[in-house]
């Protein structure tokens, strides 16, 4: 039996894996992959995931994505702003976000695009990037896998600290920088090569790993056995489509998605 998923099923699955091993952290995924991949991992192998309603309050299973059209939120409690940064600080959080830029050491950047006193593109400002990436453990979703996005030499503005000692105080790695996963439209990757070098860990159908060093201003490294990245199982699509994003919103993160782009074979039971 065959059956079709789409691209964003395909990210959100492989960035549930970021949480597999977290146990009791506050999951936050910002934008609709990375949020969507946090409730897919609460709902299927780490129960134990801390979870807010994106407003003020902590809950007990994922809220679906986009108006709510009558779901009430399973609230359990107040997530003010002490309680959020305790977590914070304490190591206590996975943040999977989206960075404009990320260069070779694993950097991010969400300021500006250019010079910073005369940017081509001002962005959002640092906001919280330099404290998460100093306290918790963070993974990023890349949805256009280019140079642009992925750069020669070190992004544009350090929005975000990466393995690069040079910008380490007294030359001392933070001890709680910790960066896990990068997934992109091509392929997921990770900070497991020599030094935390990033090396593609999987590639997505129809991929090859000459594409996806094409597509990055730096050079990558190539985990040990390097496969396809595992299709959704039903099981997960089902979840995703019925309870986490019954709009369907995920299917516009990607140019021309769709429940069929891929096809993959269901084994016999």
């Amino acid at each position: 039996m065959t059956y079709g998923y789409a691209l964003a099923d395909l990210c959100i699955c492989a960035a549930a894996e970021a949480w597999r091993h977290d146990g009791e952290v506050l999951a936050t995924g910002i934008t609709p992959i990375p949020r969507l991949a946090a409730g897919l991992a609460k709902l299927t192998f780490n129960d134990a995931l801390l979870m807010t309603d994106s407003e003020a309050f902590f809950v007990s299973e994922p809220v679906p994505l986009g108006p709510r059209n009558g779901y009430q939120p399973k609230f359990e409690g107040w997530a003010s702003y002490a309680r959020t940064f305790d977590l914070l600080w304490g190591g206590k959080r996975h943040a999977f976000v989206l960075p404009t830029q990320i260069d070779r050491f694993g950097q991010a950047n969400i300021s500006v695009v250019g010079d910073h006193a005369r940017p081509k593109t001002a962005l959002l400002g640092s906001r919280g990037y330099p404290g998460n990436s100093v306290h918790h453990p963070n993974s990023y979703f890349l949805p256009t896998h280019n140079k642009r996005a992925f750069v020669a030499g070190e992004v544009d503005f350090v929005s975000a600290a990466g393995y690069n000692p040079a910008r380490w105080p007294d030359g001392k790695k933070p001890p709680e920088l910790d960066l896990r996963l990068i997934v992109s439209n091509l392929a997921v990757l990770d900070f497991e090569g020599p030094d935390h070098a990033i090396r593609v860990r999987s590639l997505h159908p129809g991929v090859s790993f000459e594409d996806v060093q094409d597509k990055t201003g730096f050079a990558l490294e190539k985990a040990p056995g390097l496969a396809q990245t595992p299709a959704p199982t039903p099981a997960q699509l089902d979840l995703i489509r019925t309870r986490l994003d019954p709009l369907g919103l995920r299917l516009g993160v990607f140019k021309d998605d769709s429940d069929g782009a891929f096809v993959a074979t269901k084994e016999p039971a």
